[in-house]
């Protein structure tokens, strides 16, 4: 930042911590605790696709690490807004492999150049109704969000059940203090 940036009010942005994503199995207990919320076993990473070799070699390397523990294999998915999303899975849920695959992949995608198409990463927790709500990593921002789609309902939110994760894990988590940036993730791959 130079001084120009400075008086012109503009600010670095928040520097991404994928270390962030290991407080993850803190919160877990507290959802558990709290509102008898369980990880789902399952996690995934959105990212814009680059066209070229070098992503394609990235993205075999990324499949090939995790897929060389013998669990099930990732699956890729293409969303309808043009976003790839890397699904993993645990059986049975293994919260804390699911962060440490999740982290893997950001942090390859980061180490090989790509890190600027990182959008998001995501891990849903579900209660014993079958209510399922999510955590969301906004790569860019740094900062997670919760997301709680209404089951059975077509995009609706429970905005009062989102503000109270994020009143309830505000000393765990980095959390995004503007709620315009707290966007919903309609079906996710993995939610």
């Amino acid at each position: 930042m130079g001084l120009f940036d400075s008086l012109m009010g503009r600010r670095e942005p928040a520097r991404p911590n994928l270390d962030a994503l290991f407080a993850l199995p803190g919160c877990a207990i507290t959802l558990d605790v709290e509102l008898d919320f369980r990880p789902t076993g399952t996690g995934s990473v959105a990212f814009r696709a680059p066209e070229g070799r070098a992503f394609a070699d990235v993205e075999a390397d990324v499949r090939a690490l995790l897929d060389a523990d013998a669990g099930p294999p990732v699956e890729l998915v293409q969303d309808s807004f043009g976003f790839t999303w890397l699904v993993v899975r645990t059986e049975p849920p293994d919260l804390s492999s699911v962060v440490t695959d999740l982290h893997a992949v950001n942090s390859s995608l980061v180490n090989a150049g790509f890190g600027p198409q990182l959008l998001c990463s995501l891990v849903p927790f579900r209660d014993p109704t079958g209510r399922e709500i999510a955590l969301v990593y906004l790569y860019k921002q740094g900062t997670f969000y919760p997301f709680a789609p209404v089951s059975g309902s077509e995009q609706k939110r429970d905005n009062v059940l989102e503000l109270r994760l994020r009143d309830m894990l505000t000393r765990e988590l980095p959390l995004e203090p503007d709620l315009q940036r707290w966007l919903a993730v309609w079906e996710a791959p993995g939610l």
